[in-house]
């Protein structure tokens, strides 16, 4: 039961959007709620109302996904900084820590592991698939562990491949093109990753907001 006429909501609803201004619909929702005693339904349906009348307009909100550089400190983005992070960390241990300098050598050891066996499959994985993809008999645990297989999977295949294209160069199959073409490739894949995560993102929130009939 709600305590309020319809036209009381309608104020409300306006005020709070000039005083407060939402984002999104459901913000809008939340706030309404912190004050009246409005159901959901019932703000929507005023919502859409006010929208039909042209009393309200929400537009598209420009938040932390709008561009690239703002996403990209955002926490989604952690990923792609501990990628990168890995990547070049091996690159650069590949090439000023000796084999035989221990204890150190088990530092590029462990890099190096990292290197071949999870950041390119990782990297590839995520630019085919930016974003989870559930459904009813998925969860999101068993997603993970499907990205940890796909990435370990496919590093085995990727690097392979990529020490057979180089055998046809003039460089040849050694430390310094492999570790170069790798620390490449996982850059290239990462960051077409990052960008179709953020487009996709964008679309999800777009779905997600209120347009204007």
């Amino acid at each position: 039961m709600t305590t309020e006429t319809p036209q009381t909501l309608e104020q409300t609803i306006l005020q709070t959007t000039t005083d407060k201004k939402p984002e999104t619909i459901n913000q809008l929702i939340d706030l309404i709620q912190q004050t009246t005693p409005t159901s959901k339904t019932e703000i929507l349906n005023t919502i859409i109302k006010l929208q039909n009348q042209g009393k309200l307009k929400l537009t598209p909100p420009q938040p932390e996904t709008a561009n690239l550089s703002a996403f990209l400190k955002t926490s989604r983005a952690t990923w792609f900084w501990i990628t990168i992070a890995l990547t070049y960390a091996a690159l650069i241990a590949a090439f000023t820590i000796p084999p035989d300098m221990l204890p150190i050598a088990y530092i590029r050891n462990i890099l190096g592991i990292i290197f071949i066996l999870w950041t390119p499959g990782y990297a590839f994985v995520k630019a085919l698939f930016p974003t989870e993809q559930l459904n009813k008999t998925n969860t999101k645990e068993l997603d993970i562990i499907e990205r940890i297989a796909l990435s370990i999977g496919l590093s085995l295949a990727l690097v392979p491949i990529i020490g057979l294209l180089l055998n046809y160069t003039p460089w040849g199959i050694t430390l310094t093109p492999i570790v170069l073409s790798l620390t490449a490739f996982t850059t290239i894949s990462a960051l077409a990753a990052i960008i179709r995560e953020q487009t996709a993102l964008i679309k999800e929130q777009q779905q997600t907001t209120p347009k204007k009939p």
